[in-house]
């Protein structure tokens, strides 16, 4: 049988959009919901500059991503899908921290095959590099740009900062629940369990 690799985002794909907003609210005064997060750019729903949100992540990122919270679903879904599916995760969190991440997929008894930490938001060499043949994502200029370059199914875990427009390879999930029937429908080999 044909082993397909799938590209995962992890950060808002696999860990749960609004892990990190208990935090920001905490720290930066505020009482944020997901549904105030319209912009990917968490800066705008802070009202903070660049520069003070870039300091506040590089000192908390290593806790951030210890203490992240899983995505409903996602755990079941990966498990089902690593046996017929490599999973590739490819993230911009920096490659400084390989071992936090890695230790989080270790507590989260989450498959993995490689996990790439770019330390960018740009994927496409990573992309390219694995040849993967489905990506997911919930950065919505990445699942644009992937699908339109590589002509490959992306998969979009829906926010609400990720409402823009996409082309017709870019499908969208609800959840991880819908993003397994999507998978379904576009592989007929990777059948979810029921």
């Amino acid at each position: 049988m044909n082993r397909y690799r799938f590209g995962i985002d992890i950060d808002g794909t696999v860990t749960d959009p609004a892990t990190f907003i208990p935090h920001l609210n905490k720290h930066f005064n505020k009482n944020l919901t997901l549904e105030d997060i319209v912009d990917y750019d968490l800066t705008k729903a802070l009202e903070v500059d660049e520069k003070e949100f870039a300091e506040w992540m590089e000192k908390h990122e290593p806790m951030l991503y210890r203490t992240s919270i899983i995505a409903e679903r996602a755990k079941e879904t990966l498990m089902s899908w690593s046996r017929h599916a490599e999973l590739f995760y490819i993230s911009a969190r920096p490659h400084s921290l390989y071992e936090v991440t890695e230790e989080w997929f270790h507590r989260m008894e989450l498959p993995y095959d490689h996990i790439e930490l770019l330390g960018q938001h740009d994927k496409l060499n990573a992309v390219e590099k694995h040849e993967v043949d489905i990506f997911f994502e919930d950065k919505h200029d990445n699942a644009v740009n992937i699908a339109e370059t590589f002509n490959i199914p992306v998969v979009l875990m829906e926010t609400p900062y990720n409402q823009m427009a996409v082309p017709n390879n870019v499908h969208r999930a609800r959840n991880w629940k819908h993003a397994r029937t999507l998978v379904d429908s576009i592989f007929s080999s990777v059948q979810p369990e029921k």
